[in-house]
């Protein structure tokens, strides 16, 4: 007994160690977002979050301007008898141009003045006007009557302690690392509301690193605030490539999203071809010819309120509901992979295993085209926006493209309920770890090079053929794949543990009856009971 404690606690200790390492403990970031939020007043968060992003954007751009003005006035090397004051010769090393109006230096000399507010509108217009590429996407509303100019000062004198540009890169990198942190916490201030701009970012890693997008065209058509090309970019950096190793496309409907995406992605020096405007997916695709190479998506949940067309021809395999968006997201996703592409996408679990409506037909026949390369089974409370459980799928228009095990006919099936850490009441992240763990069983099971060897593992992973598939009804829930997790033997042998059970159930039923008959005579004192 004493040896269980003693490993429960341990276990215990070391979720704990494991949750204070996530991403909702980080340090600077938590102080800077606990500063700022106080000086929120009784703004709503959601409003919040475009005055408090748009001026760390700002810092930003201000930033990489002053790293590289101080390069083109020392005039060595490339930059020798460079003019500092040429817009030029920033846009050539792909560096926003800052007018001196613009600047931070600037503005926060500017910071205790009660005209600061229109101060930043002032300068949101003119970077705009100076780099078409921002056109309408800052925010231009730091003026208005109802936000506070002290409070407004005293955020510009804030975000002025992030990042000071005197290392190469180290400004980006800080800034780029507080826009994420604090589109998170805006994401959790903001509750259901929140799902719209910020997919978790344990589940992001999870899905890229499981596509491993090292080369290509990257797709995502409900991009939110762009989180999944950020850690593609991360993904292709930390095994040796570059940015520009992959092509980024998408929209997004949302107009206010897509401008924090469009800031999200400057910040981090990343190219993206958006279309020209936001738009609606399904109403209108910005991209009908591209053909992907990884598709990376999380679409609304069990969206009830979209466009439909049933002589759309990216419905190949049945028209989808009226009431339900998540097969025309799946066909949709299906409609622009490359004949080698891969696709992993969030839905809600109901997509697993709906019949409703005609959505069994359409899985069945996707699944007949063997499409379906992993299902993996997430668990609750991973997102802000809902506490439903949701799945990831993976899909491969090829399983034997001559890089990988032939997997024809197979679909690994990933029950990952159990994985994550608690780090606070409501929310569970992924840890490296259990990452690591549903990464490394995927690429093993594929055949990937430097991945090992594949087994299933009973209560956690199964290889499944297109017959078992077909036997439970096209249904795709890893529980019914993976079996029952195998409990490790004890040594104890079956009478003896069976006779000491028995004997601690006797004892309990001994002891319960003399509570309960304690407490009847306990009522009878009172004047109560028989």
């Amino acid at each position: 007994m004493a040896k269980a404690a003693r490993a429960k606690r341990t276990s215990r200790k070391s979720q704990d160690e494991t949750a204070s390492q996530s991403t909702a403990n980080v340090g600077f970031e938590a102080k800077l977002w606990a500063a700022a939020d106080k000086l929120r007043n009784n703004m709503d968060a959601a409003e919040y979050k475009h005055v408090v992003l748009g001026l760390i954007f700002l810092k930003y751009i201000s930033d990489s301007f002053e790293e590289m003005h101080a390069k083109l006035v020392e005039g060595k090397g490339d930059f020798e008898g460079a003019n500092p004051e040429d817009p030029d010769e920033y846009r050539a090393k792909n560096v926003f141009w800052v007018p001196k109006s613009a600047r931070w230096s600037t503005l926060q000399a500017a910071a205790r003045q009660p005209t600061i507010g229109k101060k930043i509108d002032d300068a949101m217009v003119a970077i705009e006007q100076d780099n078409p590429r921002l056109k309408g996407v800052l925010p231009k509303d730091y003026a208005r009557p109802g936000l506070d100019k002290q409070r407004l000062g005293e955020l510009v004198d804030l975000i002025g302690t992030i990042g000071l540009g005197d290392e190469a890169n180290r400004s980006k990198d800080i800034l780029g690392r507080v826009y994420e942190y604090f589109l998170k916490e805006f994401a959790s201030a903001e509750g259901k509301n929140g799902g719209q701009f910020y997919t978790p970012s344990c589940v992001v890693r999870l899905l890229v690193e499981m596509l491993a997008p090292y080369k290509g065209r990257v797709y995502d058509p409900a991009f939110g605030s762009g989180g999944m090309y950020v850690q593609s970019e991360k993904f292709v950096e930390s095994h040796g490539g570059k940015i520009g190793d992959i092509s980024i496309y998408g929209q997004e409907s949302n107009h206010t999203t897509r401008k924090l995406a469009v800031m999200n992605l400057a910040i981090r020096g990343i190219e993206a071809d958006f279309g020209p405007e936001n738009a609606d997916t399904f109403r209108r695709d910005l991209h009908k010819d591209l053909k992907a190479d990884f598709v990376i998506a999380n679409p609304p949940f069990n969206d009830s309120d979209w466009a439909r067309d049933e002589t759309d021809v990216r419905w190949k395999y049945g028209v989808p509901p009226k009431g339900n968006a998540n097969y025309a997201w799946v066909q949709h996703f299906v409609h622009h992979l490359a004949p080698n592409g891969f696709a992993g996408f969030v839905l809600a679990n109901g997509s697993m295993s709906s019949n409703q409506s005609g959505e069994g037909d359409i899985r069945r026949a996707i699944i007949e085209d063997d499409l379906v390369d992993c299902m993996v089974a997430l668990p609750g409370q991973l997102f802000y926006s809902t506490q439903i459980p949701v799945c990831l799928w993976f899909l491969a228009r090829r399983k034997n493209d001559g890089k990988r095990r032939d997997r024809r006919g197979q679909t690994l099936f990933v029950d990952a309920r159990k994985l994550g850490v608690l780090v606070d009441r409501v929310h569970r992240e992924l840890t490296d770890d259990d990452i690591q763990k549903v990464v490394s069983a995927y690429h093993a099971w594929r055949g990937d090079k430097g991945a090992g060897q594949y087994e299933d593992v009973a209560g956690f992973c199964k290889s499944a053929t297109l017959d078992e598939i077909r036997s439970h009804g096209h249904v795709l829930t890893p529980g019914r794949y993976v079996g029952a997790e195998e409990v490790e033997d004890d040594g104890e042998p079956f009478d003896v543990k069976m006779k000491r059970l028995v004997a601690e159930l006797n004892h309990q039923f001994t002891e319960s009856a003399r509570l309960e008959a304690a407490i009847k005579a306990n009522l009878r004192g009172l004047g109560y009971g028989q």
